[in-house]
């Protein structure tokens, strides 16, 4: 849309008509809420295959399978977890009343409150999941919602913007499509609250922009999602996994394993295994495998190349998995085979940024506490990834250090467990969401509390007596 922020057009029109819409028709029932939420589940199954192929167009070529998979039947769980569940969250919570403010009779609850409307701005790598899962919590919490998709999707954006609009009136869920310009001043409404998923870069502009109106954020953000793979492991069953993840969207995904730590006397073996495990899942090559993802774009496309360039121009060890020996610089889209750098050294830029594509940059190590030392002289990672069968230094591994969530034998799973939160700590984040979490991350938290008739509580004021000193006295115990 056209960048107009004036305060009854635009923008900025839109949220106050979903604002007044909100207060014009109170706290939405259960019913209400779930037919919110079976409408986005039909829209889902409507629109399935345009939304597959507007993924595929927008990153040159994605796997149709993968978008299925991940974008349409993962968003349609999470909203059918939502609905399920959600008149039992819905009910108040009781808590106790406390003697001598509350009287016995007197009662102390706290009522889950919709905030109001939802600023939702999702990214480019899972366009239709990260939008309609926060949806499930969003609805079931009773709130309206805008939403800023991606430019980089561009689209899919228009997809769901034209579905949207076919499912909801304006007032209910609103799709405001544009660049980065539209992206900022979106920023600057005064939401109700913001859920942000993205890069931690934009993170920093998207809390200052909220500032100003003070805004509550949830920020959903990445960072270098280690894995410890422990002498215990099964190797090939762990080099299969994370190369699984690590080749999923080809990488472009903000829990993918993004660095391993491998024991130093078995490094050659962890690259045999990942190697033949590229060759299985993969076996006719990747240049033209519908089953493989392309880079979403030219500029990300050259970044992660020069993440590979650099560390052979430092002399690092850098492998490339491409199991039919194709020729990558001729193709139609920006595919980039699967890559291992050995032993790379902290100065690479690879080593520093989220690296967000199909390189797996493997550190050696002898004991498993240099691992946990390095994990924590680094920002915190939203997921961390252990593999092994040895309970103790699993223990070891997750009580020293933090991270958003943890995958044990296996990678990015969690954020797929709808009774789990999902969010980071940090630098990767703040606030979680996902099942009950969304809804309590939604919803305001509105302390109740009934006094009894009693008039015994005229005794704390004044004038004061010797009752009201004895209780002050006995409250002063250890």
């Amino acid at each position: 849309m056209a960048l107009d922020s004036a305060p009854t057009t635009g923008m900025a029109g839109i949220l106050a008509r979903q604002k007044a819409a909100h207060i014009r028709d109170g706290i939405p029932s259960a019913a209400k809420r779930i037919e919110w939420i079976d409408k986005a589940i039909d829209l889902l199954i409507t629109y399935n295959d345009e939304l597959v192929d507007a993924m595929c167009q927008d990153f040159g070529h994605r796997s149709k399978d993968q978008s299925g998979f991940t974008d349409i039947a993962g968003s349609i769980g999470a909203l059918k977890h939502a609905r399920k569940h959600v008149t039992k969250w819905m009910r108040p919570e009781k808590r106790k009343a406390e003697f001598p403010l509350g009287l016995l009779g007197a009662k102390a609850e706290i009522q889950y409150q919709p905030k109001g409307v939802i600023g939702v701005i999702s990214p480019w790598n899972f366009p239709v999941n990260l939008t309609f899962t926060p949806l499930a919590g969003v609805f079931a919490a009773g709130n309206r919602c805008m939403i800023k998709p991606s430019e980089f999707t561009e689209v899919t954006s228009e997809v769901i913007k034209k579905a949207i609009e076919q499912y909801y009136d304006e007032e209910e869920v609103a799709v405001i499509t544009g660049g980065p310009e539209i992206g900022a001043e979106f920023t600057k409404l005064a939401f109700d609250h913001i859920l942000f998923t993205g890069a931690t870069s934009i993170a920093h502009h998207v809390m200052r922009a909220a500032a100003d109106n003070l805004v509550p954020l949830t920020l959903e953000l990445g960072g270098k999602s280690p894995v410890v793979l422990g002498r215990s492991a099964d190797l090939e069953k762990a080099a299969t996994r994370i190369m699984a993840g690590k080749a999923l969207n080809a990488g472009q995904i903000c829990l993918a394993p993004d660095y391993a730590f491998v024991p130093k006397e078995k490094t050659s073996d962890f690259v045999a295994a990942a190697t033949k495990a590229i060759e299985t899942m993969y076996p006719s090559g990747l240049k033209d495998n519908e089953d493989y993802t392309s880079i979403v774009n030219q500029r990300h496309y050259d970044r992660l190349m020069g993440y590979i360039d650099e560390a052979k121009s430092k002399g690092a060890e850098v492998i490339e998995i491409n199991p039919t020996g194709e020729n990558f610089s001729q193709q139609p889209h920006h595919k980039i085979p699967p890559h291992i750098i050995v032993d790379p050294s902290d100065d690479l830029k690879v080593m520093q940024d989220e690296i967000f594509g199909p390189i797996l940059p493997i550190k050696s190590y002898s004991e498993t506490k240099d691992t946990i030392d390095y994990i924590n002289a680094n920002d915190r990672p939203l997921g961390l990834y252990y593999f092994g069968e040895d309970a103790a230094e699993k223990d070891m591994v997750l009580n020293n250090t933090t991270s958003g969530g943890v995958t044990v034998n296996d990678v990015i799973m969690h954020v797929g467990q709808e009774d789990l939160p999902f969010g980071g700590v940090g630098p990767s984040g703040m606030g979680s969401y996902h099942g009950r979490e969304g809804f309590l991350e939604f919803s305001h938290k509105k302390s109740v509390f009934t006094q009894t008739g009693s008039e015994m509580i005229s005794m704390i004021r004044p004038p004061y007596g010797e009752k009201f000193r004895k209780q002050i006295q006995g409250r002063l115990k250890r």
